[in-house]
């Protein structure tokens, strides 16, 4: 039997983290603000893990697995580069709230993934969830009283979620033989060259911003890439998954709530309207992730 005490702690620790993860979102506008482009905010987000990921590692006595598991990880290294590219572009164009909350979809496309290509089988209630899930994307991204501009930037917000799903897949496929620890070195590793080399080929500025800038990225990579996922990482070993992924809502929710105070970004009925259906869908599915082939029931 699970340890109470331990679930608890656990669960605290997961809702502390998504709590810090919402403001990924805020300190992402302040430093594009500050002059910093979306390559060199993925650059300076990875780069102040790489320290403790590193020690991490290199501490650990984890496997480094086969040469497959090894290449699975810098697949997933360079989809999750994709996916907070994409995220990051997507914020110049829409709010913080919506761009958030579409990079949530992301759970949707591992299911979809799975059922296509895995050939796992969906159950009623995450059908509906993605039914739900993806009316509220598309009320987000196509409803003038919903939407940011002319929804371009929702669209990339989606792109995000979809790199984000790939991402999920690829890493899971990368820890059958693979150290949790090694294969976060190695994606944090991609990620860092990634958005270095394509920043470089860009002409991209690494420097020259404003002291306002370089603060939001210190935070950006001390709360949300280091103390947020330590404490992400942390609470899903000691709580049930289901329970984790619907605790991790609370990251969207924390975003909006962040930026209606410090962005001053309103929320529009039909806005709110879309939220509630996008959390619900991700709730649901979450609570109903797919089964093997071979298990039938619902």
């Amino acid at each position: 039997m699970s340890d109470p005490g331990a679930s608890s702690r656990g669960m605290m620790m997961l809702v502390a983290g998504a709590l810090l993860l919402g403001f990924a979102a805020i300190f992402t506008k302040f430093a594009a603000q500050g002059g910093v482009q979306p390559l060199g905010i993925g650059f300076y987000r990875m780069l102040s893990a790489v320290p403790f990921i590193a020690l991490l590692a290199l501490t650990s006595r984890e496997s480094w697995g086969e040469a497959r598991h090894r290449w699975w990880a810098f697949a997933a290294g360079w989809f999750f580069m994709a996916d907070l590219w994409l995220w990051h572009e997507s914020l110049r164009f829409t709010s913080a709230a919506n761009s958030t909350l579409l990079a949530c979809l992301a759970p949707l496309w591992v299911a979809l993934i799975s059922v296509t290509f895995l050939r796992a089988r969906l159950r009623k209630r995450g059908w509906t969830g993605l039914a739900l899930a993806l009316g509220g994307a598309a009320v987000l991204g196509l409803a003038k009283g919903a939407r940011w501009g002319n929804g371009f930037g929702e669209a990339l917000a989606i792109g995000a979620s979809l790199g984000y799903g790939i991402f999920t897949v690829a890493l899971s496929e990368a820890r059958r033989g693979l150290g949790a620890r090694n294969a976060l070195l190695i994606v944090t590793a991609v990620c860092v060259a990634g958005f270095g080399a394509l920043g470089l080929a860009q002409h991209e500025p690494f420097s020259g911003y404003t002291p306002g800038a370089w603060g939001a990225l210190i935070g950006l990579g001390i709360v949300c890439q280091v103390s947020a996922w330590v404490l992400i990482t942390w609470g899903l070993g000691h709580v049930q998954a289901h329970a984790g992924s619907v605790g991790l809502l609370l990251q969207p929710v924390a975003t909006v709530g962040l930026a209606w105070w410090l962005l001053h970004e309103p929320m529009k009925p039909l806005q709110g309207f879309g939220v509630l259906l996008i959390l619900l869908g991700v709730g649901l599915s979450a609570s109903a992730p797919p089964l093997p082939k071979r298990i039938m029931g619902n």
